[in-house]
């Protein structure tokens, strides 16, 4: 439930479209519910902006299964991430309604639910140094489109070939917050805090050679940038970038 939904609940009791019973049962199971395999945050979005996401890499088919129909019956998109092919396509055979995204490694579901941030200027846009780090950036593009932000993406713009970047700076110049994904050294987003007044946060992807480190090297290149007005996540933390962003722009 979130809070939009929770207001017009109240409203619909204030106004005698239901009775106090009705709210008491839409209410029962909030905030937590409890199941075989964990215990589900319904109340998180009322109090945060953002759906509880379900990690899934390390968990098994069947508890994916658990927990995502559990979600499925709340009113609110339904989110999880890292989820193997195989085991997608596991989950979206046991339950109907969950499209699988690939590229992202994502699962969504409620996406009827998702309610869009009204207007289309100053979006949040993202910048990739390399296609190697789309997969990355669709995790971030997936999940601000769930919290309801319609982004934008810039592929292969890396340092390496610097011009670009620069025939874009009249979108990074109109973005209202920019996420850069980057592997390698992780440069590109020191250049592109360099060329826009919008709040950027750095992604370091595990893309890179030997020394990369498995994104360590990018990950210290972006912590220790000179650029003001740059933020860093964790690496490959495509989602976390992403609800950061949507934060900004709230």
């Amino acid at each position: 439930m979130n809070e939009k939904q929770l207001y017009s609940l109240l409203q619909d009791l204030q106004n005698n479209r239901v009775d106090i019973t009705d709210v008491v049962s839409r209410l029962r199971s909030l905030p937590e519910q409890t199941l075989n395999s964990a215990c589900l945050d319904h109340h998180r979005c009322l109090r945060t902006g953002i759906p509880e996401a379900v990690f899934g890499r390390e968990k098994t088919a069947g508890q994916l299964i658990e927990i995502l129909s559990a979600q499925l019956q709340q009113e609110q998109v339904v989110l999880a991430t890292r989820v193997a092919p195989d085991k997608a396509e596991a989950v979206c055979a046991a339950i109907s309604g969950l499209r699988y995204h690939e590229a992202a490694m994502m699962l969504t579901g409620n996406e009827d639910k998702i309610e869009f941030v009204p207007g289309k200027s100053s979006p949040i846009v993202l910048v990739t140094a390399g296609t190697s780090d789309l997969p990355v950036a669709e995790e971030a593009r997936i999940t601000l489109r769930c919290l309801g932000h319609r982004a934008t993406t810039i592929v292969d713009a890396g340092v390496a070939g610097i011009h670009r970047i620069f025939q874009h700076q009249e979108r990074l110049q109109q973005a209202r917050a920019i996420i850069v994904v980057a592997g390698m050294e992780g440069a590109l987003p020191t250049v592109v805090a360099g060329m826009t007044p919008a709040p950027v946060i750095g992604v370091p992807t595990s893309i890179g050679y030997g020394t990369g480190a498995g994104g360590f090297a990018a990950l210290l290149g972006m912590l220790n940038s000179c650029a003001p007005g740059l933020a860093v996540v964790n690496i490959d933390n495509g989602f976390g970038a992403a609800c950061t962003a949507a934060a900004i722009c709230r």
